[in-house]
């Protein structure tokens, strides 16, 4: 059914960490795996098959080209070579899970997904959660990076080699979750489009529940159903500490679960890709065991 979680599942590793302004996140693909991702899948009820790996040339060896837009060919082609995966999975009926990864990778999932669901004259919403909303442009990023642009590409504002022809979803459908770091060109481009963001201080005041299920409602509004796209930095460092880049005052890591599980419960979870997990910086492999929960509550695992 459109827009229906499969309990049939594809693993699509995308090991980037060009789009980011840290080393190391190129490497959450195989600390998932070492925290046995798809066993945890497996014993919540899913069947999982590996759909294809994605690796980016070395920043060593790959030239960065425009610094207001770092490393721009290889990460386009990065994210074509994950819209491809992304799209054949859902082809085949199953639920694409991307594995990142820097959050640029994510021009490649969403696009997948659009990319199915256009063909069907269907839409999608994407719930982003983030503690970043990531909607720099080229002439407002303060660093170049492009896992900072990923959702303004999505939404057709960026360079067209990446943005491509159609915007992969519309501003009406996209919710960003967990925000508490916005750039002024990021303020300005969300009041231009409307984009609802629930930044940490809201979900402070109105708990995370209310928040989320406000958002389900909004990504699923006249679509197909939504892609979840879950940064790991939008949980609290205390919970996450090997994420691209650490944030105070994030998630708690109950918090981040009742967010999966709302997702899970809604039935209208198209794809997700779990991005920004990096080694270098984890206790004991710890955040990628959290993440690997996470994906498994986002599909459906539950306390009882």
């Amino acid at each position: 059914m459109d827009g229906e979680a499969s309990r049939d599942i594809a693993l699509i590793s995308v090991s980037i960490d060009l789009g980011a302004g840290r080393r190391g996140v190129d490497m959450g693909p195989s600390a998932l795996r070492i925290a046995d991702i798809a066993g945890r899948l497996e014993s919540a009820g899913c069947t999982v098959q590996e759909a294809g790996s994605v690796t980016a040339g070395g920043i060593e060896t790959t030239d960065a080209g425009d610094p207001s837009l770092r490393f721009a060919d290889e990460v386009a082609k990065v994210a074509a070579r994950t819209r491809f995966l992304v799209a054949r999975a859902l082809e085949r009926g199953q639920t694409p899970v991307v594995l990142g990864g820097d959050h640029s990778l994510s021009i490649g999932s969403v696009g997948g997904v659009a990319d199915h669901f256009r063909e069907r004259r269907r839409k999608i919403g994407v719930l982003w959660v983030d503690a970043h909303a990531d909607m720099n442009r080229p002439e407002t990023t303060p660093s170049g990076n492009i896992h900072g642009m990923s959702l303004a590409i999505l939404m057709g504002r960026g360079p067209p080699r990446l943005a491509g022809p159609f915007p992969s979803v519309l501003p009406a459908n996209v919710c960003v979750l967990a925000a508490r770091e916005l750039d002024p060109g990021e303020r300005r481009l969300i009041a231009e489009l409307g984009v609802r963001v629930f930044t940490m201080s809201e979900i402070d005041s109105r708990g995370v529940g209310p928040c989320m299920d406000e958002a389900l409602e909004r990504v699923a509004d006249g679509t197909a159903g939504f892609h979840l796209s879950l940064d790991l930095d939008a949980l609290d460092p205390r919970f996450a500490p090997g994420v691209g880049t650490p944030l105070p005052g994030g998630l708690t890591n109950r918090e981040g679960h009742l967010v999966c599980e709302k997702a899970a419960r809604s039935g209208l979870m198209t794809s997700m890709d779990v991005v920004e997990l990096n080694p270098v910086l984890d206790h004991r492999n710890n955040t990628a065991v959290l993440a690997a929960d996470l994906v498994a509550s986002a599909l459906g695992k539950t306390i009882l």
